[in-house]
């Protein structure tokens, strides 16, 4: 992801200033210079001498501003234009920004643009993969209803049809809640900080500080991570902070096939206990949503989970 390389700019009041400045010299300019070279090179030619300048000047004040102010715009609705027909590098820093105040509209605009284009990303992934994780469900329930139908059905299979119909109702409930959690991740984070000690309950604290993330989305972050490590055999979760959150667990840890898979939606390996593959996905796209990133680094025993602020 390139971001901004951060250049001195000229702030935009002070563009203005100089601007206003030397519109209301030019003026004054002009007369001191016809007084001053009218006995010199007489008054006509001082007064076509005095014009030119004017001109000249206006011209270069006129240049300045365009460099500094509208250049930039319209790069930038060039860029906007791109964004909505996926062009290649659309999402690429201007050269010149002009002024500081640019500068900093140019970074919160890409900050945006890949935001929403994630936020895209995310919910075609999601609606691919949602339809394709509910037709299982609703095929049993289908099949099971059309059973169901059946008069002379014995009573144990119609008990084992609706606890089918049951566990698949529950499985697509449990999909739904989580593409509410995933939306949920992606909404504009409320800023702040914690001390871990404060929401990491039940797990062991390594060493303290102050997390800079709001005490529902560290809460948010252990319980799915924790939550995860004891599904997959943990007995011990320890936490630390030093800067960087790391989360490490005993557990059976994640094969080296898996691990580059672990925070895509709906990837599990625990799909027949009712996992919905959704929860580290959803703990990456809470901290992105904080300016944080997660990683999985390789651990003796166990899963090792590092998070960058």
């Amino acid at each position: 992801m390139k971001r901004i390389v951060v250049k001195w700019r000229p702030p935009l009041w002070m563009v203005v200033a100089v601007t206003l400045c030397v519109v209301l010299s030019l003026p004054i300019i002009g007369i001191f210079f016809v007084r001053y070279m009218w006995p010199v090179m007489g008054y006509q030619e001082a007064v076509y001498a005095a014009a030119i300048g004017v001109f000249v000047a206006t011209f270069i004040v006129g240049w300045v501003l365009w460099r500094l102010l509208l250049r930039p715009m319209i790069a930038m609705r060039e860029r906007v234009l791109g964004l909505r027909q996926n062009a290649t590098g659309a999402l690429d820093p201007l050269e010149h920004y002009g002024t500081a105040d640019m500068q900093a509209l140019g970074q919160s605009f890409l900050d945006m643009a890949r935001a929403l284009q994630n936020r895209e990303v995310v919910l075609r992934s999601y609606a691919d993969h949602v339809t394709h994780e509910l037709k299982s469900p609703l095929t049993v329930v289908r099949g099971a209803a059309e059973l169901l139908a059946l008069p002379d059905l014995p009573t144990k299979e119609r008990e084992r049809l609706l606890g089918r119909i049951g566990a698949s109702v529950e499985r697509m409930t449990a999909l739904l809640d989580a593409q509410r959690s995933l939306a949920q991740a992606q909404e504009p984070a409320a800023q702040g900080q914690v001390r871990l000690s404060e929401v990491a309950q039940g797990v062991e604290v390594e060493q303290d500080g102050i997390v800079p993330l709001s005490e529902d989305a560290l809460r948010l972050v252990l319980d799915h991570l924790i939550g995860n490590a004891k599904a997959h055999g943990a007995t011990e979760v320890t936490v630390s902070y030093d800067g960087t959150l790391i989360v490490q667990d005993n557990g059976s840890g994640v094969s080296e096939g898996n691990a580059t898979r672990i925070f895509e939606p709906f990837f599990t390996t625990r799909r027949e206990a009712g996992g919905t593959g959704m929860g580290l996905s959803i703990v990456r796209r809470t901290l992105e949503a904080h300016s944080a990133q997660i990683e999985l680094v390789s651990s003796d025993q166990g899963a090792r989970f590092v998070i960058t602020f």
